[in-house]
């Protein structure tokens, strides 16, 4: 039986070592190049990556690893009912802009559903880890912290979109006939995690992503007690052919 939380509290120092040698990349007049898809890529995505994937091979050895970079390189695994997914910079365009609202993501999926991860936001000293059946947490300035999802205000949602990506009117009318207070951008994966913080209730996201984008978050979001599924309700898996996803809603307690 795989000790979730054990393994957890050895993935924060990799998530970290990664986030650090992306701020001193980040203080630096970087390069950036276009991938075949024509997303953006920097040297801190692909030096984290090699960071990382040595560091999960020895922390559980013979499981596979899906990375973006890797992926993108046409390096893709067979995977099994056990395997990694890593996102080693989610949010390229915000490290780009410098806002600060990018993310280093690890997850590790079992069954198809994402168990253990942990997202680090290195510029914000912001990270969000999980381990399904042992709770969520928080590790910032003031310290390491339970969090968990909120029952939603009767002043009405918070309702956090993606800051580089989205479709307006289809948020709109997916949003018909729910009473929301605040509409709030963010980037990258923090906005599963503002949900999974109870700092927000909703997040639609009606548009394309991929596995490694979304499965730190959301089994953050399980850990502390939210759900995030397609948009009709039925659960998102993980493991898929292209590991592309479908539209999805990562909600807290009530949303």
């Amino acid at each position: 039986m795989l000790d979730r939380l054990a393994l957890l509290e050895r993935l924060i120092p990799i998530v970290r070592d990664a986030g650090d040698l992306i701020m001193k990349i980040y203080g630096t007049d970087f390069s950036v190049s276009g991938k075949a898809d024509q997303s953006p890529v920097t040297e801190a995505d692909q030096r984290a990556e090699a960071l990382i994937l040595p560091a999960l091979a020895a922390l559980l050895p013979g499981t596979p690893i899906v990375a973006e970079e890797a992926v993108a390189a046409g390096k893709i695994p067979s995977v099994g009912a056990r395997f990694w997914l890593v996102d080693p910079l989610d949010g390229t365009k915000e490290f780009i802009s410098r806002n600060g609202e990018f993310t280093v993501n690890i997850a590790l999926v079992e069954d198809s559903q994402p168990t253990i991860g942990v997202v680090l936001a290195p510029a914000l000293d912001r990270l969000f880890a999980g381990a399904v059946g042992h709770g969520a947490f928080i590790e910032d300035a003031n310290g390491r912290r339970p969090i968990s999802v909120r029952s939603a205000p009767p002043e009405g949602l918070t309702v956090v979109a993606s800051r580089s990506h989205g479709d307006a009117t289809a948020l709109d009318i997916f949003l018909a006939g729910r009473k929301v207070a605040e509409l709030r951008g963010a980037g990258s994966s923090l906005k599963i995690c503002l949900v999974a913080a109870g700092e927000a209730d909703l997040y639609p996201r009606l548009g394309r992503t991929m596995e490694w984008d979304i499965a730190a978050g959301h089994a953050v979001l399980s850990a502390a007690g939210g759900r995030l599924t397609r948009t009709d309700d039925t659960p998102l898996t993980y493991g898929k052919p292209d590991f592309a996803n479908p539209h999805f809603v990562a909600a807290g307690a009530a949303a």
